[in-house]
């Protein structure tokens, strides 16, 4: 039976690697945490694992085996986490804690990837049964048990009740480098440092953020496996030689937690066969959903995030791995003379990794900036900039000069606009057009270094080749056209002479 020394501040559901990972930090911080599976036995090999662990103060782990004690064990107003696949199952776990006595004040917080429009739709319909809120959680495991960068939305009193557990369990980075805190340790969690989370906005702000994040995390690992493979296919270099080179791009601008592990990855063997592990791995990738969500909205909104778009049809191109087999014996591709200089090559990947880096991220905040006008929000693009330097997927030093660009001008439409990064590209452009053509002069693919110089080149041209198009439109559609030497918004059609158009009688 519980009594007054086992009653939880905060609960957890869902034991799966985040949730498991996520409340042993809420436990490392002094929470003292009700824990519950629906597989009744997961909960207790957890419990065997940690019921024993020596958390500080009051902090650690009450197992429930019902959603009835689940709900008894935690002092009301109540704050439980819900980690579960997203989807159907949030809304299962929202009815039966309805269900199990839940109550108006208590705060169900969904840190799952859902879709921001099921975080809107589910705050509108729980509201006056419990208070739900939306939090984006990235950082995977070590993330979640040692600090996660944290993308709340939702309910502002909400908010601050949460916001002390968010601040003190989130990644912690130096105010003045932007770096993140080292250390970290069962027990012993990082102590001091600005806390990587921070409001975002009602509804389903934080998760459409956490979704953005991820569409970004898309590009980005794309654009990594490109200069991997443009440096491994040119200079033949061995895998383990090129964990060396990522090794020496993570002490320059690229420094990142995705450089970081690509160094760690290169070097590894596999401890079956012995060859390196990225000559073992199929090369096909998965994918779960928020790649695709970033793309599809870009589109619904009109808005150009092209890199965002072939970093996923790219992991749908892997995945016709026995198509592409047979296409290889088939398909000729052109033959080429490797680059003449190998060291100076190297750099100029990095140069055009660094470039097509700048404008993945520009259209990613390109679209939270069209965003927060079709859904009635207020985002602080340096605050999200700045929440992701430490804990996240993509945090890396990158981020801090975007946090700095919209200190500078927080209304900065473009991050290509901002000096620093204009000046960035400029030094480094010949070197990523040459990387763009080397490519594609020896069939090497590179959609995502390709389209994130098409972005770059479209946003700097003053006129684009759409005249012709919207011409076209007209011609065969008569959806009519605006004019150069007139107002914008009035639009105008031409009567065209095809021979084969019925012919309107006055």
């Amino acid at each position: 039976m519980l009594t007054e020394m086992t009653i939880c501040n905060v609960g957890l559901i869902g034991l799966g690697v985040m949730g498991r990972n996520l409340v042993l930090n809420l436990a490392d911080h002094g929470y003292r945490a009700a824990v519950y599976n629906r597989t009744g036995s997961v909960t207790q090999q957890f419990l065997a694992e940690h019921g024993d662990d020596p958390f500080p103060d009051d902090g650690g782990l009450i197992g429930c085996e019902t959603l009835e004690e689940f709900v008894s064990a935690i002092k009301p107003p109540r704050v439980i986490v819900v980690l579960v696949k997203a989807g159907p199952a949030v809304d299962a776990v929202c009815e039966q804690l309805i269900d199990a006595g839940i109550r108006p004040h208590d705060i169900i917080v969904d840190g799952g990837n859902s879709l921001w429009t099921d975080t809107i739709r589910r705050e509108r319909d729980y509201r006056g049964r419990l208070t739900f809120f939306g939090s984006g959680i990235s950082g995977g495991e070590v993330g979640a048990r040692f600090g996660p960068s944290l993308m709340p939305g939702g309910d502002q009193q909400a908010w601050q009740r949460l916001k002390p557990i968010w601040e003190s369990i989130a990644a912690k980075v130096d105010p003045r480098t932007g770096q993140p805190l080292e250390g970290g340790e069962p027990g012993k969690p990082v102590t001091g440092g600005e806390p990587c989370t921070a409001y975002l906005g009602p509804d389903g702000a934080g998760h459409y953020v956490k979704m953005v994040h991820n569409g970004i995390e898309y590009a980005d690992m794309q654009l990594i496996a490109e200069a991997y493979s443009l440096l491994r296919i040119s200079t033949a270099l061995s895998p383990a030689e090129l964990a060396e080179v990522f090794a020496e791009w993570n002490r320059c601008e690229l420094e990142s937690y995705l450089i970081e592990i690509t160094a760690d990855i290169l070097k590894q063997d596999d401890p079956v066969t012995g060859k390196p592990l990225v000559d073992v791995i199929l090369d096909r990738a998965g994918m779960k959903g928020t790649g695709t969500w970033t793309a599809v909205n870009a589109l619904e909104l009109g808005v150009p995030a092209m890199s965002i778009a072939e970093a996923v049809f790219a992991r749908s191109m892997s995945g016709l791995k026995d198509e592409r087999t047979a296409a290889s014996r088939v398909l000729a591709g052109p033959h080429s003379q490797p680059p003449q200089s190998k060291d100076a090559f190297i750099e100029a990947v990095r140069d055009a990794l660094y470039c097509s880096k700048i404008c993945a991220y520009a259209q990613g905040f390109g679209l939270m900036r069209a965003a927060q006008d079709e859904y009635d929000w207020q985002l602080d693009f340096g605050e999200i900039a700045r929440i992701w330097r430490g804990g996240c997927i993509i945090r890396a030093a990158f981020l801090q000069k975007i946090t700095e660009a919209y200190g500078r001008e927080p209304s900065l439409a473009n991050l290509l606009l901002d000096g620093y990064f204009s000046e960035a590209i400029a030094k480094r452009q010949a070197a990523w057009r040459e990387v763009v053509s080397q490519g594609a002069l020896r069939g090497i693919p590179t959609p995502a270094f390709s389209s994130a110089l098409a972005y770059y080149d479209s946003y700097r041209s003053e006129t684009l080749p759409a005249n012709l198009l919207q011409a076209q439109r007209d011609y065969f559609g008569a959806h009519t056209y605006e004019r150069m030497d007139q107002p914008a918004g009035k639009h105008f059609h031409l009567d065209w002479t095809d021979p084969k158009r019925p012919q309107v009688k006055a």
